[in-house]
């Protein structure tokens, strides 16, 4: 199993000795496991479960550009759109990496909280950030204000197959808010000022199919796109199998792989983005081949008796 001796290496040896153990390519694995595995709090994360099967680009995209993505009977179709700003229109492309991935993450794991589709985004979000271990200023407050943008302007809509609906009639995150302060001003205590409202439609599928994470295993992967994205794919996935699952490697790339045109150049990629994501997914069973990997009936990486009661 991937990653499995890491996780066996800490438990036998502690953290500092399993690290001396590690070869220097697994060290970070090593990091990752231990944090999630010394993590007593328990907080959880929430996502929607058509992020779970599809997801945003890992780079920018050309200004313009639409983004479309197919995962396992769904299909993401993301376009930029524009907003007013300085009272000028002013466009804005598709949201795009890690940091779009955690600001979406916050918005659903608090509306899910709170039961409210109005979403504050001042002390709450500057905590919850600080607690994936991000600095709120500076450069990273520069790119959570760039993908916010991006993420409020955009039009997007999941298509599902096989459930008698085309898709989202309107499609949307955000109907209202998520306008960040140009600057962080050292004497003014809060970056965010604004509430968001979440667009109702992706609030009612979010009440419909949350999909519990673990906090601490997002912190660790808070700068690792594709290991985002394959940690939240397991964790809807996994416990739900009945037997083990293969999946080629064609349709890894056709899923993960975007801007990725040569398979020889993917699965490295993936490989990598694989290990730290089961790093941060003790419970995970999952095997790489030749052929692909192969998913094994796993636990979710939040127990169902806690489920939304550890928000």
């Amino acid at each position: 199993m991937v990653d499995e001796s890491v996780h066996q290496l800490v438990l036998l040896h502690g953290w500092k000795k399993a690290r001396e153990l590690a070869t220097a390519k697994r060290k970070h694995l090593v990091d990752i496991a231990a944090e999630v595995m010394a993590d007593e709090v328990g907080r959880i994360g929430i996502t929607y479960a058509g992020f779970c099967l599809t997801s945003l680009p890992h780079k920018r995209l050309a200004d313009g550009e639409v983004w479309q993505k197919r995962g396992h009977r769904v299909t993401l179709l993301v376009e930029p759109g524009s907003m007013q700003v300085a009272g000028q229109i002013k466009p804005f492309g598709i949201p795009y990496g890690a940091r779009a991935r955690l600001i979406l993450l916050y918005l659903q794991s608090e509306a899910t909280r709170t039961g409210s589709r109005e979403v504050e985004i001042g002390k709450s979000m500057r905590a919850w950030m600080e607690r994936m271990g991000l600095a709120v200023g500076g450069e990273t407050a520069k790119a959570l204000r760039e993908q916010a943008a991006r993420i409020s302007a955009c039009s997007l809509k999941f298509f599902w197959e096989g459930e008698g609906a085309s898709g989202w009639k309107r499609g949307g995150i955000i109907s209202a808010g998520l306008r960040f302060h140009a600057e962080d001003m050292p004497e003014q205590p809060r970056l965010w000022e604004d509430k968001v409202i979440l667009d109702e439609l992706f609030w009612e599928a979010l009440k419909s199919h949350p999909v519990p994470l673990r906090e601490a295993a997002l912190r660790e992967l808070k700068d690792r796109s594709m290991s985002l994205d394959l940690y939240v794919w397991l964790a809807y996935r996994l416990h739900q199998l009945e037997k083990p699952t293969p999946i080629r490697w064609a349709a890894l790339l056709a899923q993960f792989g975007g801007g990725y045109k040569d398979p020889s150049h993917f699965r490295p990629r993936f490989r990598d983005a694989l290990a730290a994501s089961l790093a941060a997914y003790p419970e995970a069973r999952v095997s790489v081949g030749d052929d692909g990997i192969t998913l094994n009936p796993s636990a979710p990486p939040v127990p169902h008796r806690r489920s939304l009661d550890a928000l």
